[in-house]
């Protein structure tokens, strides 16, 4: 107040004080796991926590940057309240806890932190294994983790194909990996030679670190040993003693009027090779031949069956023809 010619003259002055807008966290920490990306930054808003498969709830402590903040949300901390802590319940093995922390600054202005914790499985099992072509033995089932597979000689490679059960687990050693969150994988597997065993194994490691390893042993057939013949016939005339595939020699005695027999011949394995007199390669099961006689002088027909794998033996067929 002034007094200016005998008049008095009154001043007023208003004082504002300005709000805080500090609406940041100084502290955030969750029990039984860390932040992450860690560590804790104000500015960074979103964060994802790990926890082990038996942990089913977590403590979240947030702490203010400026007391007089409000948080709220998941937890809560009224003004001239520095930290607030909550415990969360956490969803079963597997699944994701989203947890939401609003900080409001005294002007009012609000940022929202988010954690998502997640609850480690450890489901390491597969839910489907397959080989095509081909068919498990025993049949598939989670628990049981060796198997066999037979295939045929000409088949030189095998697809495999396994389901995880929890498509977050991770795929390993023959299969590789088809990415988080995708349940199947799948290789092709080149086989080895004919009458070799392939080992195929695939390990399951869980989102908690369990890992389990199913393996597979791929057989592909050997080549046949089988060198005999099903049947073998002459006409005209009769086999002694009569056919059997492990009688190896034979006489036929036919009249002095029969000049030629024919010979018929079938291969019990068709990829076998007879050679001799009657001959058939391999994929032709049957060959035939006539064969002419010699007056007076018996005539032999002899007939060798080599198998796929080399073994062979022979047939021998005796011809006798009657003396006039």
């Amino acid at each position: 107040m002034e007094t200016l010619n005998g008049l008095e003259t009154t001043y007023t002055v208003t004082v504002t004080r300005l709000l805080s807008s500090d609406n940041n966290l100084s502290a955030l920490t969750v029990t039984q796991g860390a932040l992450n990306p860690n560590p804790f930054n104000a500015d960074t808003l979103d964060y994802t926590v790990d926890v082990a498969t038996n942990v089913t709830s977590v403590t979240v402590t947030a702490t203010k940057s400026d007391p007089n903040a409000v948080i709220s949300g998941s937890l809560t901390a009224g003004a001239g309240v520095a930290t607030g802590q909550a415990t969360i319940a956490l969803g079963g093995q597997g699944t994701a806890t989203p947890v939401t922390i609003t900080a409001t600054a005294p002007n009012g202005s609000a940022k929202t932190y988010n954690i998502t914790v997640n609850r480690l499985s450890n489901d390491n099992n597969l839910s489907a294994l397959s080989v095509t072509p081909g068919s498990l033995d025993p049949a598939f089932a989670a628990n049981t983790l060796p198997y066999t597979v037979n295939v045929a000689i000409d088949i030189a490679e095998v697809t495999v194909t396994a389901t995880k059960s929890d498509p977050n687990a991770v795929l390993s050693g023959s299969i590789t990996d088809p990415g988080a969150g995708q349940a199947t994988g799948q290789a092709t597997i080149p086989l080895g030679g004919p009458g070799t065993a392939t080992p195929v194994s695939i390990t399951v490691t869980s989102p908690n670190g369990n890992s389990k390893t199913y393996t597979i042993t791929v057989n592909r057939a050997a080549p046949s040993s089988d060198n005999n013949l099903s049947a073998l016939s002459l006409t005209p005339g009769s086999l002694d003693p009569a056919f059997a595939a492990n009688t190896l020699s034979y006489t036929v005695n036919v009249a002095t009027t029969v000049t030629s027999v024919d010979v018929s011949a079938t291969k019990a394995d068709a990829d076998a090779v007879m050679s001799g007199d009657v001959t058939a390669g391999t994929g032709v099961p049957t060959g035939q031949a006539t064969v002419p006689l010699i007056p007076l002088l018996p005539r032999t027909v002899s007939i060798t069956v080599t198998a796929p794998n080399g073994d062979s033996k022979i047939y021998s067929v005796t011809i006798t023809r009657a003396f006039p």
